[in-house]
């Protein structure tokens, strides 16, 4: 049996598809992953619980890497006092980051940025991975999907690493440090992150010809933007001295969370679930980008599982027996009906409808990628190719022809009104334009839009984050 290897990714203790109109993903893949940088260790020979790094406290840790001057401004001032009237919020939302945190600051520190970096997920998502927001930026990091593209984060039918703890967080530092690199102060830089470099740009054009000042509290920027700086320094202020505020920070150890598992074949995520011993939301907070039932060997997946059940995973996977996935995957050749596509593929129609997530009334185009259970004809796993590139396309069947009623002897034949076969095409194109239209213009507060899911202690996967920050990273 194939094995799994396992990396430790130096890890973190504080923690669908695109489409044509909503319904395709076709956002290739990028080459390398960027996870093949992490030191690796083999657990056939070596055992994780050698690799423990200090157990200090990792709050003790960001303040001492604090670079950024506070504001001290009313803004400032305002969002600390939001925070400060909200602890079960705050607790909430510092809890979940609990996961990930580690990682963050790890990476931070190694690019020499500022810790203050590291706290920014509070703003954008409250540390809640399936963050959605109605701009359709996903993620810790908000990322767009076409701002996910250019920094090379794969969405495709199979996950989309907007979502991924490691992806994600290694393009919101690159293109942290490229907005620095533009704009000279991290002032500036968040407030393009959240807005767009190019509209910066355009600001400090503006102030330049009516001889202003270039600088971040200068500029003339919409209200989302101008709270965005305060809105993280008030989660510094926060972290600084909580106690100021009647804040009770959680214990954060700082040595690793997770580690990370290459996949050497295709497995199951119930499977591995099961042989890693841990709880199911667990495990989906930890991979938060598996779009489909199956994790694929061939498109340089990781697992991430908490650090203690790496070696109870690997040991398990070593006893375990039986065929590791049960699923593969293959391109529908002709434009076809949910039914037609089953019959021909020869699965039940409902399963291909369920794990693909095809709605009732869609067709599956030609050259689509459709999730299908194993068989003997087909019992090999999702080739390379696949698994880089799989996208899923619908679309509506046209309207039936109207029928004519029956010409009455003697009486002129009556005319047929033509069907209008644009129509569908026409609706799905007005909404994409207007998606795009409204997502360069949410200007919404992301922490503030999250405070109702935290309140209940959601973690959803959609929250009501309409940072515009996404939307004009692309332009």
């Amino acid at each position: 049996m194939r094995m799994l290897y396992a990396a430790v990714l130096i890890a973190a203790f504080l923690s669908g598809c695109a489409s044509t109109g909503d319904w395709s993903s076709d956002t290739p893949t990028k080459p390398n992953s960027k996870a093949s940088k992490a030191t690796r260790v083999n657990l056939k020979n070596q055992s994780v619980s050698k690799i423990y790094a200090p157990s200090d406290n990792l709050w003790l840790r960001i303040r001492d890497g604090y670079q950024m001057e506070p504001m001290n401004t009313p803004l400032e001032i305002e969002q600390v006092r939001w925070l400060a009237a909200r602890p079960d919020y705050v607790h909430r939302s510092m809890t979940r980051s609990s996961r990930y945190l580690f990682y963050i600051v790890q990476e931070v520190n190694a690019r020499n940025m500022p810790t203050e970096i590291a706290l920014l997920p509070f703003v954008e998502s409250a540390f809640v991975t399936n963050a959605k927001s109605s701009a359709k930026a996903v993620g810790l990091w908000q990322f767009m999907p076409a701002t996910g593209k250019d920094f090379r984060l794969t969405q495709n039918v199979f996950r989309d690493e907007r979502r991924d703890v490691v992806q994600s967080t290694d393009a919101a530092l690159d293109y942290l440090q490229r907005l620095k690199n533009q704009f000279g102060s991290w002032e500036l830089a968040l407030a393009a992150y959240n807005w767009g470099a190019g509209n910066i740009a355009k600001a400090q054009k503006r102030n330049i010809a009516a001889g202003l000042p270039t600088d971040y509290e200068s500029l003339t920027l919409p209200r989302e933007t101008r709270n965005y700086v305060p809105k993280l320094m008030a989660y510094r202020q926060i972290v600084l001295d909580p106690q100021a505020y009647g804040i009770v920070l959680p214990e954060l150890e700082n040595h690793p969370y997770f580690v990370a598992v290459d996949v050497g074949s295709d497995i199951d995520v119930v499977l591995a679930i099961k042989l890693a011993e841990i709880p199911a939301d667990e495990f989906h907070s930890l991979n938060p980008s598996f779009n489909k039932p199956v994790i694929l060997s061939n498109a340089n997946q990781q697992i991430l599982l908490p650090f203690a059940h790496a070696e109870i995973f690997q040991s398990n996977l070593k006893q375990y027996d039986k065929p590791l996935s049960s699923w593969t995957a293959v391109q529908v050749s002709k434009t076809e009906s949910v039914d037609q596509a089953a019959k021909t593929l020869g699965v039940d129609v409902d399963t291909l409808r369920e794990v693909n997530g095809i709605p009732r009334g869609m067709r599956i185009r030609a050259g689509s990628t459709v999730l299908i259970p194993k068989t003997n004809r087909r019992p090999g796993d999702v080739s390379t190719a696949m698994a880089e590139n799989a996208s899923l396309s619908l679309e509506k069947p046209a309207p039936p022809a109207p029928k004519c009623p029956k010409p009455v002897k003697g009486a002129k034949p009556a005319k047929c009104a033509p069907v209008n076969a644009t129509k569908t095409t026409e609706k799905s194109g007005a909404k994409g334009n207007s998606s795009q239209k409204n997502a360069a213009s949410q200007h919404k507060s992301a922490s503030t839009g999250l405070a109702k899911s935290a309140k209940n202690g959601s973690s959803a996967a959609s929250s009501s984050n309409t940072s515009s920050k996404g939307a004009s990273k692309s332009q």
